[in-house]
Order: C-alpha cells, then structure tokens, then sequence
C-alpha cells in the first residue's frame, strides 16, 4: 500500500519536476516537431501520410513499451543485452522508487517518471528512423515494423548501453542517445530503405518541399526541445544537467555555421533546409557528449558535425553510385547515423574526468586526459549497435514481406496518388485563386465544384495531377485541369 511518508525518504521534487518537464520537451520533438517538420519538407501528395507515420510510431511504441519493451531494456538481467520483458502497468509499480537493477543505480523519482522519459525516447528514435522511409513505404507494414523493431532492436541497445549490459560495463560512453538513438535509426533507416525499394522516380526528381516554414517551426521545436533530450539524461537537476544544455547549443549551433558556410562555399548561396540539416547534425552528435566534455569540446564537435556530414551527404551520397540506389528519403543516414559516430568518436577524444564525474561514472575521460583506449571502446560501441541494426532490421523486414505476405512499398497506383489513395485525405485545400495557381510550385493541383446550394468557393486540392482527365458527376466533358465545362 502506498505511503506517503515511506516516498518521503527518496523523493526529490525538485529532480522529479526537471525529469518530467525534460521527458515533455523530448515528446514534443516528435509531436508535434517531426510530425510538422515531415509534413512540410516532403511534396503536398505525401504530407498527410508522413505525419502520420509519425504520429503513429509515437502511439504504437508507447503501448509496447509499457507492457513489455521498458523491463527488456531497463530492467532485470536476462542476457546481456536484453532485460527481461514485462509489464510496468500495476499503480505499486509506478509509484516505487525509480531504479535501473542492472546497472545498481537509483534515482529520485518514481519509476512512472522514468519509464515516461525513456519512452520519449525510444519513440523518437522510431520517428526519425521514419524519415527514410517516406513516400512509400506500405502503411500496413509500417504498424507492424514499429512494435517489433522497438522489441527487438532499440530495447537491446538500450539495455546494452543504459540499462547495465555489456557495452555499460565495458565502458561506452552514450550520454544521451548519439549510439541508442542516432547510430540505430540511422542504420536501421539505411538497411530499411533497402528493402522497402525507392519511390517512384517522378518524387525522388521533384522533390521540393511544400512548406519550408513549417520546416523550420518544427526544427525549431527540435532544437529546443533538445535542451530537455539531453538535460535531462543525469536523472536529476543537477549541475551536470546544466552543462550538458550550454554544450547542446553551442555544438548545435557551430555545426549550423559550419554547414551554411560549406553550402555557400560549394553551391554558392546559402540554403534554409541545408542549415536545418547543420542543425540537426549538431544535436545528433553533442548527444553522446553533452554532459561530460568541456565547451571547447562541444565546439570542436560542432565543427565536425557542420563538415563530416556535409561531406557524406553533399559528394559522397550523391557521386557513390550505391548510395543514389539506396532512396533513404530525408537523408537519415548522413544526419544521424554518420554525425551519431562523430559524435561518439568525440567522445572518446574530449570527454573530460571532471565530466565524466559530474555524471555520475568513474569513467577517466578521453585521449585528451590521457585515456587512448577510450577511442577504441567508443568504435566497439558504435560497431555492435550498427552490425544489430543491418541484423535486426533485415530480419524483420523480410519477416513482414515474406511470413506476413504485407507488402513494403505501397503499389504504383498508390504512389501516383499519395494522400488521398492512402488515407482518402488532403494536406491543404485552397481555394478560390485560380490566378495564382502557378505559384504552387512542384505540386499537383485540381479544382474542387461548387456543389449545389453552396457558395462559389470551389478550391485547389493540392496533391492531384491537374492534367488528368477527370470526369464530372453527370457524365459529360471536362478540361485538361479537372475543371468542369458546360
């Protein structure tokens, strides 16, 4: 039975309202951040359904994680990689103390706090694992891929790297997700694009987005909400937390620098989406740093992750023929799996005594206090989480396609069609301005009838070929761009 004076004698308020508020900020990174950064940098006809994806991940993966999915990664040694599943579902559970039996630790606060803020993170891992996979991918197969590879995939690294596995006892750095988070989706986004097969090839030449200042206001969310990603990783609001916020935006914002001045170098103007990318790159790799390298470290990691990745994806993804045959959508192995290893290389090169102190680990630091070996550790880390995912990733893939006969890549007729094939909706009805219909640049568009009784406000419904010929309800002929003649 529950006793208030028995949490008394654990509980740190103080601690337990910085976990909750750091665990909401990384929730809103995925919904609505992602959710509206998607629906703004892919084409109008697919806007609808990569929210969704979104939104659907963040969903799915809760409800496994509270009945099986958070004891595999933070509970009781089963393997070790894994924990032993089960449900975190009865009130005496969520109530206790939170603690991680694995690794010994405690924290001041209940556990119902912390299976939250784990999840927020095992679901945005899913969520921008999503965006390789946009524009094509089988909805159907995608309800099924969440829960088994958050089961069988991001629980493992997870557990191996937080929960007190083996790669935790080895002495891996992760501070906060670079390997568990970036690493993992961005080679499981790469190995999954594989499989599923490139969109058509009309979207991934026309591939403009539709709404770059919905772009920035979830990146925007991105890039704040980080604060809470990687501020809230010491379990507690302590001084540590607060170097990990500064180290989070100084990095984040040297690598956006640094990307914008190599786009201007190479194309000769600066890009919004290419400083996006930069953005990203940075908070991906300050991730496994954030708390345990001075400033001049999380500088030096911003300058990497401002040119390494621009690098990946500027010459290398684009001049390396297997790389053009791979249609990972938005990039996802260039932004997170290559700046996740930067990131976690760093690590090994500027983590500090005093940061890794303020942590928490008796870990001695990187090459810069004289500790070599940790760059070796760090590269075993990163090769067990990448060689799981190629693993892992493809085994699920080919149980859905081949055991479950449910297709990975949507038909033609589908990928013609977009939104309303898939979900019979649309992202944006505008309307009524035929004069400036031009302005709707790379995207399809067909005029909707006034129907009788209504008010001449027929709209453009964006996402439709205006050259189809489309027949009207009464039989008789139509123009070239859907609008019914008499």
């Amino acid at each position: 039975m529950y006793n208030a004076t028995d949490e008394a004698s654990w509980i740190n308020h103080g601690d337990n309202a910085w976990q909750l508020t750091a665990a909401s900020l990384v929730g809103l990174q995925s919904v609505p951040g992602l959710v509206v950064l998607y629906a703004g940098i892919m084409r109008s006809k697919w806007a609808v359904n990569s929210a969704f994806m979104a939104f659907y991940g963040f969903a799915a993966t809760l409800i496994v994680w509270v009945l099986w999915a958070y004891k595999v990664g933070f509970g009781v040694y089963m393997l070790p990689f894994a924990g032993r599943p089960g449900p975190v579902m009865t009130i005496q559970m969520e109530l206790s103390q939170s603690n991680l039996p694995s690794a010994g630790l405690s924290q001041a606060f209940p556990l119902s706090t912390m299976v939250y803020f784990q999840f927020v993170f095992a679901a945005i891992t899913i969520v921008i694992m999503a965006g390789a996979f946009l524009g094509r991918m089988n909805f159907t197969a995608w309800m099924l891929f969440v829960p088994l590879w958050i089961t069988f995939s991001y629980s493992i690294g997870a557990y191996s790297l937080w929960g007190g596995g083996f790669l935790f006892q080895r002495g891996v750095i992760d501070y906060s997700g670079g390997y568990v988070i970036h690493l993992s989706s961005g080679t499981a986004g790469f190995v999954g694009a594989h499989w599923i097969g490139p969109r058509l090839a009309a979207d991934r030449a026309e591939s403009r987005p539709n709404n770059v200042l919905c772009v920035l206001i979830g990146a925007g969310i991105l890039w704040i909400g980080w604060n809470g990603f990687n501020g809230g990783d010491p379990y507690s609001a302590s001084a540590d937390a607060g170097v990990a916020v500064l180290n989070t935006n100084v990095a984040t914002a040297m690598s956006l620098l640094c990307w914008t001045i190599c786009d201007m170098i190479y194309f000769k103007k600066p890009s919004v989406l290419g400083a996006v990318q930069g953005m990203i790159t940075g908070l991906v790799a300050i991730t496994p740093a954030a708390g345990v390298v001075a400033g001049w470290g999380a500088v030096a990691i911003g300058f990497a992750s401002g040119t390494i990745p621009w690098l990946s994806m500027n010459i290398m993804g684009k001049k390396v023929a297997y790389f053009q045959k791979i249609d990972d959508t938005l990039g996802i192995f260039h932004t997170h799996c290559v700046a996740g290893f930067v990131g976690g290389f760093s690590v090994g090169l500027f983590a500090t005594i005093d940061g890794c102190a303020a942590f928490g680990i008796t870990n001695p630091g990187g090459a810069i206090e004289g500790n070599g070996k940790q760059v070796y550790i760090q590269i075993y880390g990163a090769l067990f989480i990448i060689a799981w995912n190629i693993v892992w990733t493809s085994l699920i893939m080919m149980f859905i396609k081949y055991v479950c006969r449910i297709p990975l890549r949507m038909s033609d007729e589908q990928l013609e069609l977009g939104d309303d094939a898939i979900h019979g909706e649309a992202a944006y009805v505008l309307g009524p301005c035929e004069a400036h219909e031009h302005l709707l640049a790379g995207h399809y568009v067909k005029r909707s009838d006034t129907r009788p009784g209504e008010l001449g406000m027929g709209g453009i419904t964006l996402g439709h070929d205006p050259h189809e010929m489309v027949s009207t309800e009464k039989g008789g002929p139509s123009t070239n761009n859907g609008v019914k003649t008499e």
